[in-house]
């Protein structure tokens, strides 16, 4: 769905079904056995309201920016091996904890050429081996320029669903919202080599607003 059709009510749709079963649990277990038991089921269901809020974002970046496709911090900045697309790469990793909104969104302008799923683990998605053994969901795009890039959703600790729903030769914007994962995870960015890098480890990002690095 492209960003000008997705409808931004604050909660990702995704969200709904936890929502009203945790906001149902909590009057129930209130309304039968009082406040002191029905408290703590009151902050679960506020911790699952701010986990799937989905603010709607604006891309302001130039063209040639790439935006995060995720909400979090960045964990990884390094040369290697795409093993999507088979070629150097430099990757730019982020990490999501629960606290951070878990819509993914399209880095670049671009055209999806592959998807590929892999089952895996679920490791700590802070963890650099968690790009090689947790499960993950990786896009292969060719933006408007030819440049190739990757972009991979990865499953963590938590996490036990990663939502993924464009498909291939679909044409993506910058900033338009592609997927969800549930429950803290990692996205990871394969760039081309000759990408200028814009951010380091540590730094805070968000979705569309944060630009990444830059292409040539």
């Amino acid at each position: 769905m492209s960003q000008s059709h997705y409808p931004h009510p604050l909660i990702a749709r995704e969200g709904w079904p936890y929502l009203g079963g945790s906001f149902l649990a909590a009057a129930l277990v209130t309304a039968v056995a009082g406040w002191p038991w029905g408290l703590p089921l009151w902050l679960f269901a506020l911790f699952v309201l701010q986990f799937f809020r989905d603010p709607a974002r604006l891309v302001t970046a130039p063209a040639q920016a790439v935006v995060s496709p995720a909400d979090g911090r960045i964990v990884a900045v390094m040369p290697v091996t795409d093993p999507w697309l088979n070629r150097p790469a430099i990757k730019i990793s982020v990490f999501m904890n629960v606290f951070n909104v878990h819509s993914n969104r399209s880095p670049v302008d671009g055209t999806v050429t592959a998807i590929t799923y892999h089952p895996g683990k679920f490791v700590n998605a802070d963890l650099d081996k968690a790009s090689e053994h947790n499960e993950r969901n990786a896009i292969c795009l060719q933006t408007t320029s030819g440049h190739r890039i990757t972009c991979v959703q990865v499953a963590g600790l938590i996490a036990r669903r990663i939502l993924c729903y464009t498909a291939v030769g679909a044409t993506l914007v910058r900033g338009e919202r592609y997927g969800f994962i549930r429950f803290g995870s990692r996205v990871d960015l394969y760039l081309p080599p000759e990408a200028r890098v814009r951010v380091a480890i540590g730094d805070r990002v968000s979705a569309a607003l944060t630009t990444l690095a830059e292409l040539p």
